[in-house]
């Protein structure tokens, strides 16, 4: 037996010999096939630091996150491509013959755990269960109202610079109690909020109202009794359009306009893509559908709810002009609205007439208000007259420029610091301008007064069809999201290169605040200026004009950019 045993092949030996081999191999296989995606690796320059920081391996399966460790989904996966193709690789030797240290298994639990919890999370946000006491990602369901979300969203933004922010704040947002007992999601995609989830904001407020006033006022308007809180059954736009406007039921134009004139002499003096506009004795209106099945100008027509957004929006800024309520910050260069009217049917016979008039004179790219149906509804924006637009208004000298300029600028400042306001579409057919004899105008803004030198020209700001602002109650703004061609325009152009750039400030999240934006109106009017408008200037005024645009571009808002060197003597200050 003795013999036998000497002559035997030990098998053991042989298939650990074996598995090391094939192991040494796999390495191999590996490194070759990651060598592939090197093309020349002679001439190939090694990465830089930030390179291989950088490099993240995308996973090829839809719908998967890329990966941050990029080991976690690399080890333990090697190539089977062409094995026995390969060389075979010696087995190194080792010194003395010593036998190898046996070395521990490798414990993947960690792998293991965080695979498990890969694969929850996206199954959760592929696949939501419809079972009752589910937490629904990735749906329409939101965890709160709309108003409130986009308020906390807003608040999270600006959370690192508050130096002010209450630690109460964050466990409405940050609390692991908002969980799947504090929601009960229903079929009908109806959301219920259960009484300790609701207790549990009423302790969060009443625990920010001692941290900070402010904070707390904000908690406050975040109160889930809102408007938003209610079935769209229960809150009808119309009806609430109705009631800002004094009316209970809509009015027929001729009921509108005799109020300002005389029906034969009203005239049409300019159109839009969602209305026209008409003088009426000594007022302007504007006339907008909405709420029709028909497109206008080739545009889907504009809700009720957008139209009561704008009629708040224009209510709102007419207290700039100075009132109780506001004398910290006051301007008069937003276009005051005196009434607002719903009304419906077609248009007057006078009014047909106007139009025609004026489609024989400048060839009208509107629709013949003829096509409109004979229940068609309209809101009709009674505003003063202010005069030409910038677009064929015809400016005498540099002074005037510079006034424009500082009057638009100081009025959009005011607006920042009172309601956080951005116009949003401030081209020169939105700026109109008139000569009234006064050679200065008075602005208040954060308690300051300034008197500016206008050089008899007097400036107005009107359409806020596009703008954002904070009545102090809710958030009033048009999600640009949903016109894309909005941003389509000629490359080259200053108006749509304008939309462009308003675009990546705000990275389509139109509800924040970005005064940025106004600042690159500002820009673009002085573009116009200088490539647009003719006037009596000089090369060195035009220099001034590049210098200050120039310096826009370091401005955050059109409140740091009206104390530039450009306006240092058309401003006078003086404290209360």
């Amino acid at each position: 037996m003795a013999g036998d045993n000497k002559g035997a092949v030990d098998l053991w030996s042989q298939i650990i010999a074996t598995e090391s081999d094939d192991q040494q191999q796999q390495q191999q296989s590996t490194a070759i096939v990651y060598r592939r995606h090197r093309r020349n690796p002679q001439k190939e320059n090694p990465p830089t630091a930030k390179q291989a920081s950088c490099s993240v391996r995308v996973s090829l399966v839809p719908g998967k996150r890329c990966s941050w460790n990029r080991s976690l989904f690399t080890r333990g996966r090697t190539s089977i491509a062409c094995d026995h193709y390969r060389p075979k690789k010696e087995k190194p030797i080792r010194k003395n013959n010593k036998p190898p240290l046996a070395k521990p298994p490798h414990n993947y639990e960690k792998e293991r755990a965080y695979f498990d919890e890969v694969d929850a999370f996206q199954l959760l946000e592929e696949s939501p269960s419809p079972q009752n006491k589910t937490w629904v990602m990735g749906t329409k369901n939101s965890l709160l109202p709309s108003h409130i979300s986009s308020v906390l969203r807003k608040w999270l933004r600006n959370r690192s610079s508050c130096a002010s922010s209450s630690a109460s704040l964050s466990k409405i947002l940050e609390t692991t109690e908002m969980s799947r007992e504090s929601i009960i999601l229903d079929f009908d995609g109806q959301t219920k909020y259960n009484s300790t989830f609701i207790g549990s904001i009423k302790e969060t407020e009443a625990e920010a109202e001692k941290d900070s006033e402010d904070l707390g006022f904000a908690i406050r308007n975040l109160s889930l009794s809102s408007r938003d809180s209610l079935s769209e059954e229960e809150w009808d736009p119309l009806l609430e359009l109705l009631k800002v406007c004094g009316q209970s039921s809509p009015l027929t134009f001729s009921d509108v306009i005799s109020e300002y004139c005389e029906l034969e002499t009203i005239t049409k003096v300019g159109e839009g893509t969602y209305g026209e506009v008409f003088i009426a004795g000594e007022t302007v209106c504007k006339v907008v559908p909405f709420d029709g099945d028909s497109l206008v100008n080739g545009e889907i027509q504009k809700k009720a709810e957008e139209l009561l957004e704008e009629v708040m929006l224009s209510l709102t800024l007419n207290d700039l002009r100075g009132n109780d309520a506001h004398f910290h910050n006051v301007c008069p260069a937003f276009i005051r609205t005196l009434s607002l009217r719903v009304c419906d049917g077609v248009y007057d016979d006078a009014m047909i007439r106007a139009w025609e008039e004026w489609d024989k004179k400048h060839f009208s790219e509107n629709d013949h208000p003829t096509e409109f149906a004979k229940k068609q509804r309209f809101v009709v924006f009674v505003q003063e007259h202010g005069g030409q637009d910038l677009e064929s208004f015809v400016l005498l000298n540099f002074n005037e420029a510079r006034s424009l300029l500082l009057q638009v600028t100081g009025a959009l400042a005011v607006a920042e610091a009172a309601f956080e306001f951005e116009h949003r579409d401030l081209h020169w057919g939105n700026i109109l301008l008139r000569r009234k004899g006064s050679e200065t105008v008075n602005f208040i803004l954060d308690g300051k007064k300034m008197c500016f030198k206008t050089y008899g020209l007097a400036a107005s700001i009107i359409d806020f069809t596009l703008s954002r602002i904070n009545t102090g109650e809710s958030i009033l703004f048009l999600d640009l999201s949903v016109d894309p061609g909005l941003f389509e325009g000629p490359k080259g152009d200053i108006q749509s290169e304008t939309y462009r750039k308003m675009k990546q400030v705000a990275e389509d999240c139109w509800e924040g605040s970005f005064p940025k934006t106004n600042v690159l109106w500002l820009q673009y009017l002085v573009d116009i200026l200088l490539q647009k408008k003719e006037y009596d200037r000089t090369s060195r005024d035009e220099r001034e004009l590049r210098l200050f645009k120039k310096r826009l571009n370091g401005y955050k808002s059109a409140k740091e950019s009206v104390v530039d060197p450009f306006f240092i003597d058309l401003i006078a200050v003086s404290n209360f």
